[in-house]
């Protein structure tokens, strides 16, 4: 059988085109051994192929593109498909149109459009090809409404000769339609159009926008021809959806126990779905208990990056109706929990863990034997066996701190497999653990189809780093850096930056196996999400990473990063200073500038005179951790918590850091470098000099750099699942991120109060771009009626400017500005508008918190934050509240979400 294989797509010099499919010929569908195609002009490739024998059936395949840099990138899918004909087929010509991952089409066939918000879009059955035939149109249309199907007419009798009246009917197959067509004797050129036909009127909504499709229509003998056209041209944005953010630890319901659990899950989908919402989205809810402390609130600092978290286990599901009794004996805790403002973290999960250990030692020998729950180990196993491990280890040793475990503090998998073999106390403590994740799992799925059948989407989140302590690091050390803390630059959040203290990712190592762990991680999300966000989406070009000496995210640079060598100061008119430049600036100025009357106590204490009438660290306080360290034997009070935030600042005090290796040769540029004394007390020549090359090292060198860095990894991350994916794309974001994210079809996230254009002071929602998610504020931030306490001047601004208002804002954000920021987002053309519970209460002065402070749920400065914001009413009350249910679904609809 002879295939020849024409792509449109434009190229340029040093660019070439590969395919792979699912035959052998092909390379199995391995992309490594994909087939160059032959550079027919700039518009098109070929390839011409002969099988030594017919495909017994159909083949899929899809085209790669290898740009000049030498990046793979697949076009988007793999269902493209050759056909195999009838038994007289000899020749197949297929004719193709790059399939761009971009494109807006893609998006809505994701899981979120196919399986829910969409499904049901292909009516019809598939039909039989006919007995004669030489041509078949495939196309793709998600845009279709309800009882539409693609009809094609064209200038040729057997495409119903431009009749608007009678065109060819295409049948649905998978996420294609298609038509039949034969074309016998005809060698000439045929124009042709798609169009949207309304089947249940049976008549012709319209034909698609644009010219007309063309194509040579040679028919051969014992030739079929195929022509994958891509998409239908017709309005690609005008799908737009609104969806609800909440935390579910801060779900608050009559039947909950301190806290919010997945059961509570299905009743905020009833109140969504009720006010015309089309998606619900949360934080992580993987598992985090490693002190047992509230300090393990803090939702990213996971343990595992796959089990669920025991403290959103719904008991009365677990102890269903043979130990109902036991859970009406905890009705006084329950009560006295869900009384409080906040949630208790610490209280909450030592009575649901002591009630789950107490219905494990009833029903967990019958549940375990189960077929469910064997399915579900079986399935789980990679991560189930070494976090119930794990689980059992922390709590015998009393700590998550693996490195110092007396035993097994290396993982050896065999061993971990005798943990599950024989009958005692350890084994049933170790199943314990997997009990919980087989509930957890259980009542997570059943929320999560309870939404699908009410037409709503969930959306998870990704975190971007992994704890320190984990289950992760313990099974495969290798995969991250464990010498490094992952964190964030400077911003307006946080001034000294973030340190989450995350070990970051080797990705070296990771590409190894074709990113094996992350996609184990897709998959185990998909079974609950359909969407997810990717939490500090910029970590896959570059992450801030921070030396494990240094407290302070300032004291980080990015990685990978390419460094400043020595020779280019001397090329830009510098003499290099390595001691001025590299260590702390301290002088006398500096040290009362700094701790005013208590400078004296620094200087005799902490320091040590040098050559430079100025003053070093002594050695035993040279880093930020010693400092933490001496500190930490302290008495706390306000004068010694002064002198260590400030000995932090000494020590941060420098131009730039050196290039462990690199034998002083190359350097990284200290954050906020020019903002520094050590900076301001240089000579203005030296100063302008030094800034010149510090934007250079931070805003022109690196782009390209990271631009290829992620291209290495987010094209196969991407492949990996089908979830609609939304990057957090927030922060000092390099010029080449908005590129790559829409290249891969990865949507945005756009926050009025933080402009990626440094050039203005607000983002307006209208300028949103199709694929992104547009929202008033995130947990990291102040909602909006807290935001409008923070700032008066700017508050006044936006006021004036963003919504048009004359005079005076108010002082305090009253439920009328509320609701026209909300009204703003959710007429903004962005596929998604996404709002906090909170923001979307505040438009109602009857609804709201009191205190708008009150319902902030993390404040990225402190890295002590706890994490218990709780919403204020429960959610049977605010079902209950018809009034604003149908005024928020009137906003919804008339603004066409």
């Amino acid at each position: 059988m002879n295939l020849e294989f024409y792509l449109r797509f434009h190229t340029e010099f040093g660019e070439s085109i590969f395919l792979s499919g699912d035959i052998p010929e092909l390379g199995s569908g391995d992309p490594a051994k994909a087939i160059p195609l032959r550079h027919l002009n700039n518009e098109y490739w070929s390839l011409s192929l002969t099988l030594a024998e017919k495909p017994e059936e159909d083949f899929h395949y899809k085209y790669y593109f290898r740009n000049r840099d030498g990046e793979l990138i697949a076009e988007q899918g793999f269902d493209r498909k050759a056909v195999n004909g009838n038994k007289h087929t000899s020749q197949l010509f297929l004719i193709d149109t790059w399939n761009h991952a971009g494109e807006f089409e893609n998006a809505l066939f994701t899981t979120p459009f196919r399986d829910v918000l969409l499904k049901g879009r292909h009516s019809g059955a598939k039909s039989k090809a006919p007995k004669h035939y030489t041509h078949i149109f495939r196309v793709k249309a998600p845009q279709l409404h309800k009882h539409e199907r693609v009809c094609i007419s064209g200038d040729h009798p057997s495409l119903s000769s431009w009749s608007a009246t009678e065109p060819v009917l295409l049948s649905p197959d998978g996420d294609w339609w298609e038509a039949y067509v034969d074309l016998s004797n005809t060698h000439y050129a045929v124009a042709y159009k798609y169009g949207r036909w309304n089947h249940k009127e049976n008549r012709l909504v319209e034909f698609e926008q644009g010219e007309n499709r063309l194509f040579i229509a040679e028919a051969g003998h014992h030739r079929i021809t195929v022509l994958h056209d891509g998409f239908v041209h017709m309005p690609n944005n005008t799908w737009r959806g609104a969806g609800v953010s909440v935390p579910v630890f801060s779900l608050r319901s009559k039947n909950s126990f301190g806290i919010g659990e997945f059961a509570d899950l299905k009743l905020l989908v009833d109140w969504a779905s009720g006010v015309g919402m089309k998606l619900v989205q949360i934080l992580p809810v993987n598992d985090t208990t490693a002190t047992s402390s509230w300090s393990d609130s803090y939702p990213y600092a996971a343990i595992s990056a796959f089990a669920l978290h025991p403290i959103y286990i719904h008991l009365p599901k677990v102890a269903g109706k043979k130990q109902a009794e036991k859970i009406k004996a905890l009705k006084k805790k329950q009560k006295q929990l869900n009384e409080l403002d906040d949630v208790d973290y610490q209280e909450t999960l030592k009575f649901k863990m002591a009630m789950l250990r107490e219905l494990y030692s009833e029903d967990g020998k019958e549940t375990l034997a189960q077929d469910g729950y064997k399915k579900f180990f079986q399935a789980n196993q990679h991560w189930l066996r070494p976090y119930a491990v794990f689980c059992y280890l922390r709590d015998k040793n009393k700590t998550a701190g693996f490195s110092t475990w007396p035993a097994h503090s290396a993982y050896n998998e065999q061993d971990t497999h005798k943990f599950f073999t024989g009958s005692g106390a350890v084994q049933k403590e170790v199943l314990l653990h997997c009990y919980i994740q087989f509930h957890l799992h259980l009542q997570l799925k059943e929320a999560a189809d309870y939404a699908h059948k009410k037409g709503v989407v969930l959306k998870g989140d990704i975190p971007i780093g992994i704890y320190r302590d984990s289950v992760d690091a313990w099974v495969q050390p290798g995969l991250y850096n464990m010498n490094e803390q992952a964190g964030a630059p400077p911003d307006d959040f946080a001034v000294n930056g973030q340190n989450w203290g995350f070990p970051t990712y080797n990705w070296k190592k990771m590409q190894e196996d074709g990113f094996s762990w992350w996609k184990q991680r897709f998959s185990q999300m998909s079974d609950y999400f359909d969407a997810f966000r990717i939490d500090h989406i910029l970590g896959f070009f570059r992450i801030w990473s921070i030396p494990l000496h240094a407290v302070q995210g300032i004291m980080g640079q990015f990685s990978p990063c390419i460094p400043v060598h020595y020779v280019e100061f001397a090329e830009n008119g510098i003499w290099f200073d390595e001691h001025r430049f590299c260590k702390p600036y301290i002088t006398d100025q500096v040290l009362w500038d700094q701790f005013g009357q208590s400078a004296d106590t620094v200087r005799q204490n902490f320091l040590t005179p040098n050559s430079s009438n100025g003053y070093d660290l002594l050695p035993e306080f040279d880093t930020q951790r010693k400092v933490e360290a001496w500190f930490a034997t302290k008495e706390t009070n306000e004068e010694n918590a002064r002198i260590n935030t400030g000995l932090y600042e000494l020590i941060a005090n420098v131009l730039l850091f050196k290039v462990p290796g690199s034998d002083g040769q190359e350097f990284h540029f200290r954050i906020s470098m020019d903002r520094t004394s050590s900076f301001l007390n240089l000579i203005p020549h030296v100063q302008e000099k030094l800034k010149a090359l510090y934007i250079n090292y931070f805003f022109r060198r690196q782009d390209q750099f990271w631009k290829k860095e992620a291209m290495k990894k987010l094209p196969q991350l991407k492949e990996a699942t089908n979830m609609l994916i939304c990057g957090e794309d927030l922060g000092m974001v390099p010029d080449t991120v908005p590129e790559v994210m829409k290249q891969l079809g990865i949507l945005s996230l756009e926050i009025q109060r933080m402009p990626k254009d440094p050039n203005i002071e607000f983002f307006n929602p209208a300028n949103a771009p199709y694929l992104s998610v547009i929202t008033p504020a995130t947990h990291d931030m102040s909602t909006i009626r807290g935001w409008w306490e923070e700032d008066r001047e700017k508050t006044q601004r936006f006021f004036n400017q963003e919504l048009g208002q004359w005079g005076d804002a108010p002082y305090f954000c009253e439920a009328w500005v509320n609701r026209a920021i909300i009204m703003q987002h959710l007429y903004s053309p962005a596929m998604w508008s996404i709002f906090q519970l909170q923001d979307l209460l505040g438009m109602s002065e009857h609804l709201r918190r009191q205190d708008p402070h009150q319902e902030r749920i993390n404040d990225p400065a402190n890295p002590k934050h706890y994490w218990r914001y709780r919403m204020h009413l429960t959610l049977e009350d605010l079902i209950q509240q018809k009034a604003f249910a149908d005024e928020l679904q009137g906003y919804i609809e008339n603004a066409g979400r």
